[in-house]
């Protein structure tokens, strides 16, 4: 497996859950991880598949832990969601399941609310997820909304372990409609594309930290971005002989990057 000369990159795009975080417990080598990337200048997104915080939230749960991060640098499956439906028809309408995050980034990109005919059915993670929303839902796809989920993912990292995610909370709708949704989030590469613009740099000069093959790592690999695996997360080493492709580096977590750095 080869090295990547990370003093050398310019941009580097981090997954959030199972890379900085566990729930609100922040993981070892993060802080001065995200201390060398200030120090040495370096453009940086953190880049997350969660739907349910807004920039300011994930901004204002990092200063929880420690960690002062301006909102300029957090883009999430959320605002991909959002920025994808309002270029495909702008001013639509739709049914969401999912928190403020998603709701939020809705509104702010022209997305009204409607639980009667919307254009789309939008489905993110979310605590209040219910039988009676999946009803609902799956009622509007049959009608004629399209179905759209914030993100693929089956499962996430959580403080007490791995947690349902998008891709689990959108299937019963998919199966009762017979129907595909479409995923804005990682490893779509319209999401990728908006990270390397919000960098300002090449992905020549990038590099993708994740803690998941199958969106962080796959999501790297389409875009032709260096990819670092971090074994902190979802994905352990032994499950790497699943995949048809590798990342470039596997580490323990982030905070190897600058031993790696340091030499």
């Amino acid at each position: 497996m080869s090295e990547i000369d990370f003093a050398a990159k310019a941009g580097f795009i981090c997954d959030m859950d199972g890379v900085i975080y566990h729930g609100n417990r922040l993981l070892p080598g993060v802080a001065e991880f995200v201390s060398w990337l200030g120090s040495s200048e370096k453009q940086f997104l953190f880049l997350t598949n969660s739907s349910e915080r807004s920039p300011r939230e994930l901004h204002q749960k990092l200063a929880r832990l420690g960690i002062d991060v301006a909102e300029e640098h957090f883009y999430t499956s959320a605002l991909a969601t959002a920025e994808f439906l309002a270029s495909q028809m702008p001013g639509a309408s739709a049914f969401v399941i999912g928190e403020a995050g998603l709701i939020n980034a809705l509104y702010n990109a022209g997305i009204t609310m409607n639980d009667v005919n919307p254009d789309y059915v939008v489905v993110g993670e979310s605590p209040s997820y219910s039988y009676a929303k999946i009803e609902k839902a799956v009622q509007l796809v049959r009608a004629g909304a399209r179905l759209v989920g914030t993100n693929p993912d089956l499962t996430g990292p959580g403080e007490s372990g791995i947690v349902p995610a998008c891709g689990s909370l959108i299937a019963p709708v998919e199966l009762a409609t017979e129907s595909k949704a479409y995923f804005a989030g990682k490893p779509n590469p319209l999401m990728m594309r908006q990270a390397i613009k919000r960098l300002g740099c090449r992905r020549e000069e990038a590099v993708i930290v994740g803690d998941r093959m199958d969106t962080d790592i796959v999501a790297g690999v389409e875009s032709e971005i260096d990819t670092v695996l971090v074994l902190s997360g979802v994905t352990a080493e032994g499950d790497l002989p699943r995949f048809a492709y590798r990342p470039r580096v596997i580490l323990e977590g982030v905070g190897k990057i600058c031993e790696q750095v340091r030499g």
